[in-house]
């Protein structure tokens, strides 16, 4: 220990697993080094990091918050009362918890909480996964003393002098994946000398996805592949007929992740920065299909820089039709192949972004 001091931590950032888990990971860290402290985590109230957030055995607060709608909905007439409602609530949480330092990763919820921080003096820390910043992230990044990134470049959004490059916070448990290949084939109850494919589509889902998987239901299964299908929550209802299949198993969420990844031979998945960090931590030959429905395109420039350095296979959405067969197929025949985009992507894993992220919020405390 530094010192006897009990330090207290909040936490903010959430609305998709992509918010969600670095700031776990980052809480995770913090409790190792200070097994003493307090932790408070702040979502909204409506969204998945209230449910995923205690079960991470951490406590968790709601605000009254969501994102201005792109098109001009009734939604947006409400955003002025969510905002000072948000506002407000921040601020009781913050004069009643009393924290030493606040970190943000991200998504609506960490917008007030963070500025309500930052203009108490308080020492405050953003995490942005992304190479292209959300809005919130952008706003708040003139206002924290720190602002940890995974890709370089990213001066044009942000003051230089507060960048430091980290990479994004993987859990821990992702760091064994290579020594549980059996354990995850049990755990799911596979064959084990069966090739799996892993599909994800994040954590509320992707429909494009989707819809590949279930128009290649009987193509996997001419190949002897078993199927574990990450659906997404929104779309489970529509696709969990396929349960009833031998070698495909339909989940709306994946509760032990680093489970799935273990028992995978093969990866379906977006592009999301957290996802593609995971990935090359992980090690496995990875085909990525990015969402084309994100700001500025970030999907697909993830993956490209993955790609570019024959780490793995990007397939665009319009290309699905024309290409995917072919190149799974190719793929799953090709051993040497596997092993390429294996070692290629695993090289470019950043398995230290936790602790220097937790080095930074350190030096915040005066610590380091």
């Amino acid at each position: 220990m530094k010192n006897n001091k009990t330090y207290r931590f909040i936490l903010s950032g959430g609305g998709t697993g992509g918010h969600i888990y670095p700031a776990v990971a980052i809480a995770d860290e913090l409790k190792s080094r200070y097994p003493d402290a307090e932790f408070l985590f702040v979502g909204a109230s409506d969204r998945m990091e209230m449910d995923k957030v205690p079960q991470a055995g951490y406590k968790i607060e709601g605000l009254w918050i969501s994102g201005i709608q792109r098109q001009l909905t009734l939604k947006n007439l409400a955003f002025p009362f969510k905002l000072i409602s948000s506002l407000l609530r921040s601020r009781k949480i913050v004069n009643t918890f009393k924290p030493d330092a606040v970190i943000g990763t991200g998504g609506f919820a960490s917008g007030p909480l963070l500025q309500v921080a930052s203009s108490k003096g308080i020492p405050s820390l953003i995490q942005e996964q992304n190479s292209f910043p959300g809005i919130t992230n952008k706003l708040l990044g003139k206002k924290v003393n720190t602002i940890c990134v995974a890709y370089e470049g990213l001066e044009k959004f942000f003051p230089k002098a507060k960048i430091r490059v980290t990479g994004n916070p993987i859990r821990k448990d992702l760091l064994q994946v290579k020594h549980k290949h059996s354990e995850g084939k049990d755990a799911f109850g596979l064959i084990h000398n069966k090739q799996t494919l892993l599909v994800l589509g994040g954590s509320l889902g992707a429909r494009r996805i989707n819809q590949l998987i279930e128009a290649n239901i009987s193509f996997f299964e001419a190949q002897d592949i078993q199927v574990i299908w990450q659906c997404g929550k929104l779309y489970y209802d529509q696709y969990k007929q396929y349960n009833d299949l031998k070698n495909v198993q339909v989940h709306a969420f994946l509760n032990q992740m680093d489970l799935a990844y273990a028992a995978a031979d093969v990866i379906i998945s977006r592009a999301g920065a957290i996802s593609v960090s995971e990935l090359c931590i992980v090690g496995k030959p990875v085909i990525f299909i990015p969402s084309p429905n994100v700001a500025e395109d970030h999907q697909t420039k993830n993956a490209k820089s993955v790609a570019d350095k024959n780490a793995a296979i990007l397939i665009r959405e319009n290309d699905l039709d024309t290409d995917f067969q072919t190149e799974f197929s190719e793929l799953m025949s090709n051993d040497k192949k596997q092993k390429e985009l294996s070692e290629n992507i695993e090289a470019l894993a950043l398995v230290n972004a936790t602790n220097a992220i937790v080095d930074e919020v350190e030096k915040l405390l005066g610590n380091k």
